[in-house]
């Protein structure tokens, strides 16, 4: 008889359990169809000239991605450094139940510095408030997400896919404005380098970085543009910075000086390369100087101590790379390193499983088609405050590679930080190839081949 009862409780439970997961797969079914209508029904998507067909084909593939990303973090993870995914969602379920035994506790929780002037050490990889932030931040989101998901990673997906896609909309209707006529161009660098859809989609940071760059980018662009920045576009150029502050601090103090520069080139339109270039002269000036300003604003020393806590940090694509010291030689000697390291890796002997595979193929790819790029560029460019807003996106991006080059030995780690500024790299160059040109070269290459055997065999 108990065995009989143990059986049916074991049956119940089974046939509970298979209820459970129908209705995971009905609520992700209803996510995903709800939001796909609300792609169609954003005014700031609508905005951009895409079609709805083409906004929900966006929107799938990052959620897509996104479900990739997930997949790789349960069954590659220790393999490709995607642990931190699953990571980042079982604190946000901790953090989920935390709502409903201790609501006042899950709203402070944040804004608790737990470490002894905690709140002081704001570039500071040991028991800094801002350190922690950045994680914590994450996990606060995803258990907002949790609310409405129940718990569910892919359905969180479905989520985070929907905010995280204003960001790359955003830097299509500014890159669309400045190369008009080229949509596809723009939406191939926009929205299909492989490495940028993957990392901006998945249940990560720099879905949210990006948003926050794009942010800024968006409103400082069209704000300039009008020559009229107005309340709307201060309030979002905020947000952004705060998003970039409170996920990847660092970056604040890259972007900031890009946006100076920018904002000067605007106002002085004739000679836009030598504003820049003497706004940077300046910034790096001011970079080895402050601390004698300020003992807070050791930038060196900063930069320093975070290339010490990531070479601390073991991992199965860290490399060896040479110490920097604090000092302004140091960085001189250390910087091709930092260039090898940010936009040459992983190197074809750097390849462990077929994720780094995909990005050696990816970066070796992006590379050739710079080179094609230089070798066929259009003559006629851009000029004026777009060719302004170019050099922006050039030295805002040389300058977040170069840093990560100085303090990241980890491949992976590199692979995904980068992948927050391919875009603005990349649409100068699929927008400035001659692709008639080359398609001119190739096909006049493949003539004379058919022509030769005929020619021979006469």
């Amino acid at each position: 008889m108990s065995d009989f009862v143990i059986s049916f409780i074991s049956l119940i439970i089974s046939i509970l359990r298979d209820k459970i997961y129908y209705l995971e797969y009905l609520l992700f079914a209803t996510y995903l169809v709800l939001f796909a209508w609300l792609v169609t029904k954003t005014k700031f998507f609508n905005r951009s000239g895409l079609n709805n067909p083409q906004l929900v084909i966006i929107f799938l593939l990052k959620i897509m991605a996104g479900i990739f990303y997930g997949w790789v973090g349960i069954y590659y993870g220790n393999h490709a450094q995607m642990v931190d995914t699953w990571s980042y969602h079982y604190s946000s379920i901790r953090e989920y139940n935390l709502l409903y035994k201790n609501p006042h506790e899950y709203l402070v929780n944040l804004f608790r510095d737990p470490y002894q002037n905690g709140v002081s050490k704001f570039f500071g990889s040991h028991k800094s408030y801002w350190n922690d932030l950045k994680g914590n931040f994450f996990v606060k989101i995803l258990s907002v997400f949790n609310i409405l998901s129940f718990g569910n990673y892919y359905i969180n997906v479905i989520f985070y896919s929907f905010i995280s896609m204003f960001g790359p909309i955003a830097i299509y209707r500014v890159m669309n404005d400045v190369y008009p006529g080229k949509k596809w161009q723009v939406v191939m660098a926009v929205f299909l380098i492989p490495s940028f859809l993957y990392w901006a989609s998945g249940l990560h940071k720099e879905g949210l970085i990006f948003l926050g760059f794009s942010l800024v980018i968006f409103n400082f662009y069209f704000g300039l543009k009008k020559r009229r920045i107005s309340i709307t576009n201060i309030l979002f150029i905020t947000l952004g910075l705060l998003l970039v502050t409170i996920l990847r601090n660092f970056l604040i103090v890259i972007l900031i000086p890009a946006l100076i520069a920018w904002v000067l080139a605007s106002r002085f339109t004739k000679k836009p390369l030598i504003i820049f270039g003497i706004c940077y002269v300046f910034f790096v000036i001011f970079f080895f100087t402050a601390k004698y300003i300020n003992a807070n604003l050791d930038f060196p020393q900063a930069v320093v101590t975070k290339q010490k806590a990531f070479v601390a940090l073991l991992g199965n694509s860290s490399v060896p790379i040479r110490e920097l010291e604090p000092n302004f030689y140091s960085f001189i000697m250390n910087t091709p390193q930092a260039i090898s390291l940010s936009i040459a890796r992983p190197y074809l002997s750097d390849v462990r499983h077929i994720l780094s595979l995909a990005a050696f193929t990816e970066t070796y790819f992006l590379l050739l088609l710079f080179f094609i790029f230089l070798f066929f560029k259009k003559r006629n460019g851009i000029q004026g405050q777009s060719l302004i807003f170019i050099y922006f996106c050039i030295f805002l991006s040389f300058s977040v590679l170069i840093t990560i080059g100085y303090v990241v030995n980890n491949i992976g780690a590199i692979v995904r930080y980068r992948s927050i500024v391919l875009t603005l790299l990349l649409t100068p160059v699929f927008c400035g190839i001659n692709w008639q040109r080359l398609y001119d070269l190739l096909n006049i290459k493949n003539k004379n081949k058919v022509i030769e055997p005929a020619h021979l065999s006469s």
